[in-house]
């Protein structure tokens, strides 16, 4: 049952990075364009939101493979 708790754990940390980077990379590109950055800045926003929505589904790849060695 703890793999299964663990599963659980790791599925919710996914939802909440993927929840997260979407609300913070809106914000950092609103208020960053309202501010004035450069296009430079705005972009290193946008590398960091790719970094975050990677590491999520890095996490629900885990998660699969979890479930596949569970399977068989």
């Amino acid at each position: 049952m703890s793999k299964r708790n663990d599963q659980n754990r790791t599925g919710r940390q996914a939802a909440l990075v993927i929840a997260g980077t979407a609300v913070i990379w809106v914000v950092a590109v609103l208020v960053g364009s309202q501010a004035g950055l450069s296009q430079r800045m705005l972009a290193l926003f946008d590398m960091l939101a790719l970094a975050g929505f990677v590491w999520a589904l890095w996490l629900i790849f885990q998660i699969w493979r979890a479930r596949q060695d569970n399977q068989g």
